[in-house]
């Protein structure tokens, strides 16, 4: 079976055929792993390109979502041993205080799609909540989202909270939301920003040492 019409599927957003292929593919024993990493990642990868590019909107990125969730869901429960917990994990949230979350859904469910287990807490999220998500999950990155100038704050006090506990080294702090600027990401002491979810998803890859896109090399 040809792994690149898992891939389309997922960039048409059509998570019907997508579920369909993937457990077709399963039933004539292709690994789950590769499913994911040859199929369902690179179809992610292309749907966070077309929005960078501005093919793609709002609404293509959260079918597209849907539809590599849809898939996953099959593959996942058949990774076994270390296999089935992904060594990348990210937690995700809107601060204390600002109810909009559907910017950093978006941004989680790309960021699955490169592969990470991502704990999505939701909005009006307390500094303590995403520092304690983060240790117990033993994540990697931290992305907060503010939509408000005034609880944008509180990504501040995030930051300063993970300092205050010695998390900081611990984890990659991302900022983001229509507020947020490149010089208020610095003066805060986070470890970037981003106007949009592929973007995000692609400086989240680069500064932990993660190829920009699959590798077909050995692993």
């Amino acid at each position: 079976m040809d792994l690149n019409e898992l891939s389309q599927y997922v960039i048409d957003g059509d998570g019907a055929a997508a579920v369909d292929w993937t457990e077709r593919a399963l039933a004539d024993g292709m690994d789950a792993l590769t499913i994911i990493n040859e199929g369902l990642i690179p179809g992610m990868d292309v749907v966070g390109e077309r929005f960078q590019q501005r093919e793609f909107f709002m609404p293509e990125m959260l079918v597209a979502a849907r539809a590599m969730k849809a898939a996953m869901a099959i593959v996942k429960p058949l990774l076994t041993g270390d296999r089935a917990s992904s060594e990348l994990r990210a937690v995700t949230g809107t601060v204390q205080g600002d109810l909009h979350d559907i910017g950093v859904s978006l941004v989680g469910m790309m960021l699955e799609g490169a592969g990470f287990e991502v704990t999505h807490l939701g909005p009006d999220v307390p500094p303590d909540e995403f520092l304690k998500t983060v240790e117990e999950q033993g994540a990697q990155v931290l992305c907060l989202s503010a939509m408000l100038t005034t609880t944008i704050k509180n990504m501040k006090v995030t930051i300063d909270r993970a300092v205050e506990l010695e998390m900081r080294d611990q984890v990659k702090i991302y900022v983001g939301g229509a507020p947020v600027t490149s010089e208020f990401a610095t003066e805060i002491g986070a470890d970037g920003t981003t106007g949009d979810a592929g973007s995000a998803v692609q400086m989240v890859r680069e500064q932990l040492g993660l190829a920009a896109a699959p590798s077909t090399s050995s692993g």
